[in-house]
């Protein structure tokens, strides 16, 4: 199997490497930033279904943040797993966040493509469409 024995301490030494620096991995706590909250919470939209930044934030429990949120979605389109930005409008149901997309149509495009109306840059049946984060059930 292995052509000397060089190779297998060489092997044993790699493994070893990586075990230890999975074991350093696993004892340092995960520092969840409020961006991280706001993807989690995005990336819970239905496919059809819209929300607002102030709702996103009202449910994180900082109400008075939605334009935080609107920061988060700005840099969501760099993150991975992706965040669908593009079902995250404002409370009135316009594409405010249309030009933060690759090009001025893409935000609506994506929407459309989800069988969402939209005219004028908003949502149209905005009532009917809004998903409200609060039906999450999850505390963060």
């Amino acid at each position: 199997m292995w052509q000397n024995q060089s190779e297998v301490g060489c092997l044993q030494r790699e493994m070893k490497k990586i075990t230890m620096k999975e074991t350093k991995k696993a004892k340092e706590p995960k520092q969840y930033t409020f961006f991280e909250d706001v993807y989690a919470v995005v990336r819970q939209i239905p496919k059809g279904r819209v929300t607002s930044y102030g709702a996103i934030a009202n449910y994180l429990g900082t109400k008075l943040s939605a334009r935080m949120v609107g920061w988060a979605m700005n840099a969501a389109h760099v993150v991975t797993p992706k965040v669908p930005a593009h079902r995250v409008v404002n409370r009135n149901g316009m594409l405010t966040g249309k030009a933060h997309f690759s090009t001025p149509t893409k935000m609506q495009e994506l929407l459309e493509k989800e069988n969402l109306v939209v005219k004028n840059e908003t949502v149209q049946d905005f009532e009917k469409v809004f998903w409200n984060p609060e039906e999450l059930g999850l505390e963060f």
